[in-house]
């Protein structure tokens, strides 16, 4: 299987960041200088989740009570949603999926229907460094589309976590619908 840091040295290259940079560019219309600093802002993220996942391992915790402990081991949630925002794309993209792949989860992912080609893009990278089939999903789709996209997302039982960056608003409906099968969430809204 790969590893965060083995996408860290692929998205490293240079005809990849260039490559990166530019379809962020073409997408959002981003001077070329902007798009290479989201580039390398993901970059930052998969180096930091690289060392912090060597830092994942089991803790014994003291209980309220004497002599009781209370034994912590970190395991995979499973399945992880990722909706991401269309005004840092590869930066956001690399900082949810690497959180989410470093801890042991597939990612089904969801872009802003503005970036879907900064997605493909880092899924194609996936590939090149050995991630099994299905590690990373990418499901791409209008505005319309996007609703039910949402949707699925949070009802559907074999997703276990949803994480959400973009406005108040739709992260206030997509907790309200995830709370119904109590559903983990992450959120950064504006």
């Amino acid at each position: 299987m790969g590893s965060i840091s083995g996408m860290k040295r692929v998205v490293e290259e240079y005809t990849i960041q260039e490559d990166l940079a530019a379809i962020c560019t073409l997408e959002l219309g981003k001077p070329i200088a902007e798009s290479y600093t989201t580039v390398d802002y993901g970059i930052s993220f998969l180096e930091w989740f690289d060392g912090e996942i060597e830092r994942l391992y089991g803790e014994t915790i003291p209980a309220a009570r004497g002599s009781n402990r209370i034994m912590m081991t970190a395991e995979p949630q499973g399945v992880v949603a990722a909706i991401t925002p269309w005004n840092s794309p590869v930066a956001m993209i690399l900082r949810k999926v690497g959180a989410a792949i470093s801890a042991g989860n597939t990612v089904v992912l969801k872009p802003a229907p503005e970036t879907p080609m900064c997605a493909i893009a880092i899924a194609k990278l996936f590939e090149q460094v050995d991630y099994p089939e299905g590690t990373l999903n990418i499901v791409t789709g209008d505005a319309v589309a996007s609703v039910e996209i949402g949707d699925e997302m949070c009802h559907n039982p074999v997703v276990r976590h949803l994480s959400f960056t973009g406005s108040t608003a739709v992260g206030k409906l997509l907790n309200a619908e995830c709370a119904k099968h109590l559903k983990k969430t992450s959120m950064e809204l504006r």
